[in-house]
């Protein structure tokens, strides 16, 4: 039986050498993960593919800074839209390059998506996603003071911009990315978590100076779709427990219960593997089935069932 499959890719997915970040090399990288999905995009499985951002949007703002005397500042959420566009457009046309290559033929269409936030959320009054370069502390306080902008030191790397993270909330595309991926068009959707936006007094949507985690939103998209699996690519093969370290264990199959109980423990590090896991414990137990972490080399084989680390039900 056919299956509905959303699939998250991340930055490595789209950067794979940070010596080379042109857009010829990143489309290059975008073609390399579209290969290592071949066996995917090959198949009637119905696929979403939901795709990081953070280093593209860092791009677009250092330009801005850089450009600031003879042009405006671009704000995050046309950031996010111009990321979704770009990397939309690299992605569809790796994936549908792959398709040729193969003598295949299906449709590929990217959805420029907006996700409501709660303008509530907590994120908004303390602010921690770091973004963009990293500067003196008196540039800081200039952006402060000129631009509003939260800053913070980065782990005595620098100073930087840090921006709310708010949870996302709804898909305001989501019909018309069902219609799509049920059509069997591979859809490129919610890239870099998707455009943040809220609903103000007068309930008129709104963007808003915000990120949106790409993993929870592929985690909200997965759910909303009912998806059969959920897949995480990243950049190592399996969850490991004591990353970086001499005992450290990878991990081939956990259970939603001893994923909580390994993220209670602070194994994993909340700007790395964390919310990914909380985005596949958010899906398996809303669902009732199993995802997947993995990287993009060994996307098939987890898949098959051969690789990467499974979450199940309990």
């Amino acid at each position: 039986m056919n299956k509905t499959i959303v699939v998250a890719i991340g930055g490595n997915s789209l950067i794979s050498d940070p010596r080379h970040v042109t857009v010829p090399a990143q489309y290059e990288a975008a073609y390399a993960t579209a290969r290592n999905m071949a066996s995917l995009i090959v198949s009637e499985n119905r696929l979403a593919i939901v795709h990081g951002n953070g280093p593209q949007v860092g791009f677009i703002l250092r330009r801005a800074e850089i450009a600031k005397n003879e042009l405006h500042m671009v704000p995050l959420d046309s950031c996010v839209a111009d990321t979704q566009g770009a990397l939309g457009y690299n992605i569809q046309t790796a994936v549908r390059n792959v398709l040729g290559g193969l003598h295949q033929i299906r449709n590929v269409s990217t959805v420029v998506t907006e996700v409501v936030v709660d303008r509530d959320d907590p994120s908004f009054r303390a602010p921690t996603k770091p973004i963009g370069s990293f500067m003196d502390e008196k540039e800081a306080r200039m952006h402060m003071k000129k631009d509003g902008w939260s800053v913070a030191e980065d782990a005595g790397r620098g100073w930087r911009r840090v921006v709310p993270s708010p949870r996302p909330v709804e898909i305001l595309e989501l019909d018309v990315i069902r219609q799509l991926v049920e059509s069997g068009t591979i859809t490129i959707a919610a890239g870099g978590g998707g455009i943040p936006v809220i609903r103000d007094d007068q309930d008129h949507y709104v963007g808003v100076e915000a990120v949106i985690d790409k993993d929870l939103a592929a985690s909200l998209l997965a759910r909303s779709l009912a998806a059969d699996l959920f897949v995480i690519s990243t950049a190592v093969e399996k969850v490991c427990l004591n990353f970086g370290k001499p005992d450290q264990k990878s991990l081939d199959e956990i259970s939603v219960s001893e994923a909580k109980a390994y993220i209670e423990a602070g194994h994993f590090a909340r700007g790395s593997m964390l919310p990914k896991i909380e985005a596949m414990v958010e899906f398996v137990e809303a669902s009732g089935k199993s995802g997947i972490i993995t990287d993009p080399e060994h996307l098939a084989e987890a898949i098959d069932g051969r690789g990467g680390t499974r979450i199940v039900p309990d």
